[in-house]
């Protein structure tokens, strides 16, 4: 945090953060909405309906894998987007000094399309992939398991049991995922350098001889710290949404 600070300024802490912000919504959406739509299939019971029959884990679990599945090729082009300029280093603007290689968000997906074709948009898609299709699917059953043990039987969960349910799952989805999130980022900035990893076994074979098996923690520690606000307030306004519109 003070090497970014004192290199490029607080602008530093918001790089690569339009795309985010622009892309959230579709994200989302396609996550919650295939999540719930899978449960209803594959359990026939409404949200509401739910409390009283709870589903089981294993209808949660693949619930929640459909929707890390389909919402991964929503999130690659924005993800890729976002490590690609997180990861330009700007020093503070000088007379004189080099443009950076990316001007911003859409300068940027031009870039990769004009010199990586339309495949380089989806770069590092299929560790993407990997990542969300399991992890999403532990996250569900994390926020419903401690929902339905804190919840008296029959009843919707409170706000708090909410908060503290959708932010341990968010918790326990970033100890999953980290792994592949760091094997997922080093593919995504493989472009960069030309062609260096063969594929996603030959980037984990590749990250653990060079820097051993303790890569796969890298940025354990600041995702679960931004993952327990993020996916409290996440599954808050899920809960209160499908309540008003249920």
């Amino acid at each position: 945090m003070v090497r970014i600070y004192r290199h490029e300024s607080l602008l530093g802490f918001f790089k690569g953060m339009s795309f985010p912000v622009a892309s959230i919504a579709v994200v989302n959406s396609v996550l919650f909405g295939v999540y719930s739509n899978a449960l209803l299939l594959l359990t026939a019971t409404s949200h509401q309906e739910r409390r009283a029959q709870p589903p089981s884990y294993m209808h949660i679990f693949l619930a929640g894998c459909t929707g890390g599945f389909l919402q991964a090729y929503f999130l690659a082009p924005f993800d890729l987007i976002k490590v690609r300029l997180q990861n330009q280093t700007e020093p503070r603007a000088q007379p004189g000094s080099p443009r950076p290689r990316y001007q911003g968000p859409m300068h940027c997906a031009a870039s990769i399309f004009q010199e990586e074709g339309p495949r380089g948009l989806f770069r590092g898609a299929w560790a993407l992939t990997l990542r969300d299709t399991p992890t999403l699917g532990i996250y569900f059953i994390t926020y419903e398991g401690l929902c339905h043990q804190y919840t008296p039987e029959g009843q919707n969960p409170s706000s708090a049991t909410v908060l503290v349910a959708g932010g341990f799952a968010g918790i326990a989805s970033w100890v999953t995922a980290t792994p592949l999130d760091v094997i997922k980022s080093r593919m995504q900035m493989d472009g960069l350098r030309g062609k260096v990893y063969r594929g996603v076994l030959d980037c984990m074979v590749s990250s653990v001889r060079q820097e051993g098996v303790g890569v796969f923690l890298r940025g354990l520690t600041i995702n679960s710290a931004r993952a327990f606000p993020v996916n409290a307030v996440t599954f808050l306004s899920y809960e209160y949404l499908l309540r008003w519109w249920g």
